[in-house]
């Protein structure tokens, strides 16, 4: 990297837009010092594959602090001057996760006393939500808005101006999206938005004047530099025909690079490689009380604590530093949204070390970007590591870029105590990555900061009141009450393809979109039938006794609450045995849960307005390896934490526990439940449950869709009076089986997380999340997932025809194999894309 120069320091030799300028016949033109702000690097993207690259805003280029400080200090104060003083010490400055975060809590700190939030993209358990908004590229929402002080973002005929901050304008669509969304809650008079680089189009400049009349509020624009970007017909083609000859290229010289040992063509350290240096923990003494950033908001007061305290914490790091780093390359790398932080401690030991050391900054990110190793490109290497902050949509890959081969004597690493978890200092983490390319490898960590908890108080908020049929399911109203709010006029299907590679890639959680409903073939129907009529004594048997040991050691009127939606056809059994069994009427509702994002806490609330959570039983279908058991359980403890009433019992009955994670049981075998066969067809024509910001608020149900329009091909009430059918046949054997289960030892084992584990590392995929066992995951994954392969336990019959059928459609191969605990294992594709599959999402042989 040493052939091009950075930032403002002096005029690029070799514009760092040149090499996707040359090939793609993109343009670049504007005012100013535009091609010295800005170079281009393309990336795998469906909307757009070109990419403009900051070289001032302390991403994805490594730039002196100072630099980058002063252009969004800079950008600040010309806001400043011109809402007046007395109107900007009112305004509040709203930036943007995870790229503005640090530019705009500069801009924040250029107007001097206003106070500052950033959007973000991670849930905090306790704090409310102001609201949400989704960005225009993407299908999925990610951006929350969690300040600790709910007025902050307050309207009315006296609000002060709201600042918006991005790092650049392009279309304008994601900062009309926030104003529209804020201003329906809070209408204020002014808004001020502020970017790096303004690169609209004229007719995107027309409707953002036109915009301000339709909301009839003044809307300013501040911008550094102004410009445009030309793109040739064809070219997000060519575009992503070009990244996916590049990756295949890579791809190669990745493998011959690791049989070497030596550093990949993006700059990727051999996976293999241990840590060349060890890493050095840093005491910063970080201000008690001060926010590590504006997630949940950062005050003037605030500014004035850090403001002291930032030379000490600064000659900290200059001490651990040692002789020779003092007097080197220096990176301060900060971490996704985490940008101010470490930005500011890398503009104060830029002052500490003076001219001793050249200091630079940067932060990971989310975001995969091609890496070329070419002058004339702006992303020259890439390390790649795993997420180490448990993100809310589960596990994914992280970058950093322009790090390995910058020749940097010394790494200071800043990330929150959220972040400082055994993946940042795994063999394959971030540590070990930035080991591998410097002398030294520093960690700061700063202290995440939670707002305190608001006690609950069921006076806060209107609880909203269940959902039954005929107007929300195809259910009886009796069976079933549904704590969820209609989403059925909203847009939310999303191609299974599409979903994945978002889900995969870090952009998106599977709970913000809805899969395309599955409609069967007429072989498949077929089956569905003569599996529900082969099984239906058997499902009735499994019922019966795990209703009988519910009644035995829960009763004797408990609330019956499945995990929507394979739980509910579950409960509305359990409900109709104990009342065909016992006479019982039994409450049932149907909630949702989702995947490390937890229960839906409203529900929780409601139930406990409505019953003594102590009677709450929650149902589901099946266990697989376990992980809702455990989410189920550290939501309930978190719920309780953050102030919600006590007494939920997190233990779930299910009617199969093949991987012996629960205790209430209805049989431990994997066999197949015909529900699991289908969609919505089979769960009251109700969808997956759907969970996004700007749907859901802080006192709203968990989304869900009535698919109305299947009512042709509905087979819920067929499946339920075909079981309830046999409950007599099969009373005498439910009485047997519940006494030996409630004289057994029934703890759960945990079988099947074990045997989940192997099968991740011996298919070399390395992720739990992508094994899905059992007979209903299996199918789950080959109905609404990019599946890689099925493994069938050797011998196993009629349960799995319907799974060979549906392997068969998706061209997905079944392995047979020996030991397993389950009847069958899916495997979603590892590390999916769709140049890893065909276009139609099925496996590519060998892939």
């Amino acid at each position: 990297m040493s052939e091009r120069a950075t930032g403002e320091e002096n005029v690029d030799v070799v514009w760092s837009g040149d090499w996707v300028a040359e090939r793609l016949g993109v343009a670049l033109e504007g005012d100013g010092d535009l091609r010295e702000l800005l170079g281009l690097a393309l990336r795998r993207n469906p909307k757009r594959a070109h990419l403009l690259v900051s070289n001032v805003l302390g991403k994805h280029v490594p730039q002196r602090p100072s630099v980058v400080y002063a252009a969004g200090y800079g950008l600040g104060e010309r806001v400043r001057e011109l809402l007046g003083e007395q109107e900007a010490r009112r305004a509040v400055v709203l930036g943007y996760a995870e790229t503005a975060t640090g530019l705009g809590h500069a801009v924040a700190d250029g107007l001097r006393d206003a106070p500052y939030l950033h959007s973000t993209r991670r849930p905090v358990v306790g704090v409310a939500q102001a609201g949400g908004f989704e960005e225009a590229h993407s299908h999925a929402t990610s951006h929350l808005l969690l300040p600790e002080d709910p007025e902050l973002l307050a309207g009315g005929a006296e609000a002060s101006a709201l600042v918006l901050v991005d790092d650049e304008f392009s279309t304008g669509n994601t900062v009309l999206n926030t104003i529209r969304a804020l201003h329906e809650l809070h209408p204020r008079d002014r808004y001020v938005i502020v970017a790096l680089v303004d690169m609209r189009s004229p007719v995107d400049r027309d409707r953002l004047t036109a915009f301000a009349v339709e909301i009839g509020a003044r809307v300013d624009l501040v911008t550094r530099s102004t410009g445009t970007v030309t793109l040739p017909d064809g070219v997000l083609e060519r575009g992503q025909a070009l990244v996916a000859a590049q990756e295949a290229e890579q791809a190669v010289q990745a493998v011959q690079a690791e049989e070497a040992g030596e550093a990949g063509e993006a700059g990727e350290a051999s996976a293999s490689a241990p840590p060349s240096v060890p890493v050095t923990r840093v005491d910063l003494a970080w201000p008690a009380g001060v926010p590590d950033g504006g997630r949940h908001g950062f005050t003037p007061a605030h500014r004035a604590e850090l403001e002291a305290a930032l030379p000490g914490m600064a000659e900290r790091i200059a001490g651990a530093l040692g002789g020779g780093a003092r007097h080197g390359r220096v990176l301060v790398l900060g971490f996704e949204e985490l940008m101010y932080a470490p930005l500011r401690l890398g503009t104060a030991l830029e002052e500490t070390l003076g001219a001793d050391a050249e200091v630079r900054y940067s932060t990971t990110t989310r975001s995969p970007v091609l890496a070329v190793d070419d002058p004339g490109y702006a992303i020259r290497t890439r390390l790649v590591f795993p997420a180490h902050d448990t993100p809310a949509d589960g596990p994914g890959d992280r970058y950093a870029y322009n790090v390995a081969g910058a020749g940097f004597d010394a790494v200071v690493a800043v990330v929150d105590s959220t972040a400082d978890t055994s993946g940042l200092h795994a063999p394959e983490g971030l540590l070990a990555r930035l080991a591998a390319h410097t002398g030294q490898v520093l960690l700061a960590v700063v202290p995440s900061y939670t707002p305190p908890p608001v006690p609950y108080s069921q006076e806060s908020a209107v609880l909203p009141e269940p959902l039954r049929g005929p107007d929300f399911s195809s259910y009886a109203p009796e069976d079933v009450g549904w704590l969820l709010q209609d989403l059925s006029d909203t847009e939310l299907e999303a191609p299974t393809e599409e979903r994945e590679e978002a889900i995969q890639s870090g952009g998106a959680h599977y709970a913000e979109s809805l899969p395309v409903e599955y409609q069967p073939s007429a072989a498949y129907q077929a089956l569905f039938s003569a599996a529900l009529e082969t099984s239906a004594a058997r499902i009735a048997r499994a019922v019966g006794t795990v209703t009988e040991t519910v009644l035995a050691e829960r009763g004797p009127r408990p609330v019956l609450v499945s995990l929507a939606r394979a739980g509910t056809p579950v409960g509305v059994l359990m409900r109709r045995w104990a009342q065909h069994r016992h006479g019982l009427d039994l409450p049932h509702y149907a909630i949702s849960i989702v995947r490390g994002r937890g229960i839906d806490a409203t529900a929780l609330r409601w139930l406990a307005a409505h019953h003594d959570p102590a009677d709450v039983v929650f149902v589901d279908g099946w266990t697989g390896k376990g992980a809702i058991t455990r989410e189920l359980a550290a939501a309930i403890e978190e719920f309780e934490a953050s102030g919600g009433p006590a007494g939920f019992d997190p233990e779930i009955a299910v009617l199969a526990d093949p991987g012996g994670c629960v205790r209430t049981y209805g049989t431990r075998e994997d066999f197949l439940i015909p529900s699991a066969c289908l969609n919505s067809t089979v769960s009251g024509l109700i969808s997956r449950t759907v969970l996004r910001a700007d749907l859901v608020g802080p006192n709203d149900f968990h989304g869900g869709k009535f698919y109305r329009e299947l009512a042709g091909s509905d087979v819920s009430v067929r499946f339920l009076d075909t079981i309830a059918a046999r409950f007599d046949e099969v009373a005498g054997q439910v009485e047997d089986e519940a006494k030996e289960l409630l004289a057994a030892d029934r703890a759960p084992t945990w079988e099947g997380w074990a045997a989940v584990e192997r099968i991740s590392e011996e298919y070399g995929i390395h992720d739990v999340n992508l094994v899905k066992p059992g007979v209903g995951e299996t199918t789950r994954v080959l109905l609404r997932r990019v599946p890689w392969k099925i493994l069938a336990k050797r011998g196993a019959g009629a349960d799995l025809t319907h799974i060979r059928l549906l392997a068969e459609q998706r061209g997905v191969p079944v392995e047979e194999v020996d030991g397993l605990p389950y009847s069958c294992v899916g495997l979603i594709h590892p590390r999916y894309t769709r140049g890893a599959t065909g276009a139609d999402g099925k496996a590519v042989k060998g892939a």
